[in-house]
């Protein structure tokens, strides 16, 4: 399937509505690097609407996209006021303070300001940013007058009414309530329904309440929101445009305006008719919604439809009131229509593939639905009859202004992607997604450690075969050594690691004690034989996290210092500034490869033999395993193969081990005296390995 690459690494996405979820989307993903074009029916040659809510979870995403709502006349929300229908004062509540984050509140988790805009203006500033052609990104296409009758989810192409088809590689469906696109979504051929409510809409100039001594007192606090309630209706005021218009939603029973009401938003009211709706409230209300020119009163039904179980299919997504139509309540409509717009976006970076497109739009669905729903069903709730149900509203308003989207499907996409990729490596800290280190890119991409250096001095030596099996795992079957008798063979082997791509091209030092000859009893009865490995020393905290961790392996932290020249090679090993090893070879011929073996543990051998040991947390579980088991990593299978190019025998090896005391080694003491402890019987041969290819140590296995 062809990919995003290769046209560009941007998608041709259709976007079916020009309302204010469908330019957001259309901006955010012209941000993206996306060709964008939106077909609208209408000619945008009239606006209609008033007010709006930008709650925090929607005017932060604004702000994402640069569109700052002061700049065009929003102002805050400052206060809200709820009144009883005959004007008694139910609650105050300022918002002075929670805006700017210093007061307990509900508002607390507002990380933007809770703004208030005029809709019109809100509108053309997204048809400005979307069409700029200066901003970030190719210019939105905005084709007006175009009527989509038809959309194919399989092939993202979209028909319009004069007959002509465009075809994209995405179709967003922003086309509202009465959509078109959601009849493509399976179960989405549902049509809305009255909630039962109607509701007129309006504005009022503030100077003319400020005008009226009997209605001042209702604009005295800009920013102020103020709701009148009865039992089945109630009337909700707040100001826009720098404090400067007065926004009024009525909402009523539907039947007392039904000759007048529609379903649209510029269906005519009568304000006579509303006046008569509101007979029972405060005459002072009454003459404030009173002032309303009769030409500007708008009425609509409010709709609601029945949740549908799908917002996509194919290459089709709905989004805002075509996925999820809001009622007006909460004033989160266009919000939630905002932060759809936000997911879809981030959803669908520059250089998405294009056969990911379905996948990554069913992703969308996952992450907005049950958010989305469930501010819905709120919505629903606040609407009731007063005193029908019990409201939490600290907890709405906690829910629905403490999120943001951007940030949300960021991490949803994230994680979407490690599911995606199952043969990753995890380790803690997991919050931050698979972790790189020696066998993988943080993608999970394998390194490549075929042109890595490594330089190998090891001394093999002949000690007590009582301390080194002493050595082994302490009560755990299995473990002996191959042959019989009263002495055996172990090496000190120190390793110098360089060119390593994980580590950016530097490397780092480990030594280790191996001990020869070892086999390994599994349960069936079959052996594993191989150099055992009790303990490895390195220098780089990463190496250690991730070998313990990945492979297993028994790794502490130390000091290794290694000084190199012609004939000698010396080592240091220590802690903190003490010493507590000195590794000596003298005396250094090279001599012919071909006769020579090298290998990580100074011999060559069938693998390494190592014991994980994982603690259970908890005090009470002191000494109980989360896990345990013997790990084996044979020599055959490692990869790169290591490639010996240079090899040196020492005429003369020492080494010298000192534990100190419990102060100098705090942490090492103990594991140091055993080392001590080995008698050296004979030094049986010294040499130092220079070679390239690193194995990575992925071969590394449990054994049962």
């Amino acid at each position: 399937m062809e990919s995003a690459s290769a046209k560009g690494d941007y998608l041709n996405i259709l976007i079916v509505g020009a309302g204010i979820g469908g330019l957001t989307a259309a901006i955010a993903l012209r941000k993206q690097g996306h060709d964008v074009q939106v077909f609208e029916q209408s000619a945008l040659a009239r606006e209609t609407g008033a007010a709006i809510h930008l709650a925090p979870n929607a005017n932060g995403i604004l702000r994402r996209l640069g569109i700052f709502a002061e700049t065009f006349g929003a102002n805050p929300m400052e206060r809200v006021m709820k009144y009883s229908a005959t004007g008694d004062t139910e609650r105050s509540m300022d918002l002075r303070e929670t805006n700017k984050m210093s007061s307990q509140s509900f508002l607390l988790t507002c990380l933007q300001p809770w703004l208030l805009a005029h809709r019109i203006e809100l509108h053309n500033q997204l048809k400005s940013a979307a069409t700029n052609p200066h901003a970030t990104g190719k210019p939105v296409t905005l084709r007006l007058s175009s009527k989509v009758i038809d959309i194919q989810p399989t092939t993202a192409s979209i028909t319009l009414e004069d007959g002509s088809q465009f075809h994209g590689d995405v179709v967003l469906g922003a086309d509202g309530v009465h959509s078109v696109a959601r009849k493509q979504v399976p179960g989405g051929n549902v049509e809305p329904f009255s909630c039962g409510k109607s509701a007129y809409r309006f504005l009022v100039p503030k100077k003319a309440a400020q005008a009226d001594p009997a209605t001042r007192q209702f604009v005295e606090t800009p920013g102020e929101l103020s709701i009148w309630y009865a039992e089945d209706r109630r009337i909700i005021m707040y100001p826009t445009s720098k404090n400067s218009v007065l926004n009024f939603v009525c909402v009523h029973p539907e039947s007392e305006s039904a000759a007048e009401s529609g379903d649209g938003w510029d269906q005519t009211g009568d304000r006579d008719r509303m006046l008569q709706i509101y007979s029972s409230f405060d005459p002072a209300v009454r003459a404030l919604i009173g002032k309303v020119d009769p030409k500007t009163v708008n009425v609509w039904t409010l709709l609601d439809m029945k949740v549908i179980p799908s917002w996509t299919y194919e290459r089709l997504a709905l989004l805002g009131d075509a996925a999820h139509p809001f009622l007006p309540h909460q004033g989160q409509g266009a919000g939630v229509a905002i932060e759809d717009a936000a997911s879809l976006a981030v959803l669908f970076p520059h250089g998405t593939p294009r056969e990911e497109v379905a996948d990554r739009l069913k992703l969308y669905r996952e992450i907005r639905y049950e958010r989305a729903n469930r501010i819905q069903e709120f919505s629903r709730m606040i609407g009731e009859s007063r005193g029908k149900n019990k409201l939490d509203m600290y907890g709405f308003s906690h829910y629905n202004f403490g999120h943001d989207e951007w940030d949300n499907s960021t991490q949803k996409l994230r994680e979407w992607t490690w599911k995606r990729n199952a043969d990753v490596y995890w380790r803690m800290p997991i919050a931050f997604g698979p972790m790189p280190g020696p066998r993988q890119t943080v993608y999970g991409v394998a390194r490549d450690s075929t042109q890595s250096t490594f330089t190998t001095a090891s001394i093999k030596f002949k000690t007590s075969r009582t301390l080194l099996q002493n050595l082994f795992p302490p009560g755990r079957s299995g473990w002996s050594f191959k042959s019989p008798g009263t002495v055996a063979y172990a090496s000190i082997s120190q390793t110098t690691l360089n060119k390593m791509e994980w580590l950016g091209g530097s490397g780092y030092k480990h030594i280790g004690l191996y001990i020869h000859g070892v086999e390994y009893e599994k349960k069936n009865k079959e052996t594993i034989s191989g150099s055992y490995l009790p303990l490895l020393f390195e220098s780089l905290t990463d190496p250690i996290v991730s070998g313990r961790e990945e492979l297993g392996m028994p790794k502490l932290y130390t000091s290794v210092d290694v000084h190199r020249r012609q004939t000698s090679y010396r080592i240091k090993t220590g802690w903190e500034g003490a010493t507590w090893g000195e590794f000596n070879l003298e005396g250094l011929q090279e001599v012919d490869s071909s006769s020579e073996s090298g290998a990580i543990s100074g011999e060559r051998d069938d693998g390494i033999l190592a014991y994980r040991y994982m603690p259970t947390v908890g005090r009470e579980n002191k000494g109980k395993p989360a896990e345990e088991y013997t790990v084996f990593d044979a020599s055959n299978d490692v990869t790169p193969k290591p490639k010996p190019q240079r090899f040196f025998k020492a005429a003369k090896a020492t080494f010298k081990i000192d534990a100190l005391d419990w102060e100098a080694l705090p942490t090492l003491h103990h594991i140091i005296s055993r080392l001590q402890e080995l008698p050296v019987y004979e030094i049986v041969g010294a040499k130092v390995v220079e070679g390239v290819g690193v194995p990575d140590v992925s071969t590394a296995r449990p054994v049962e």
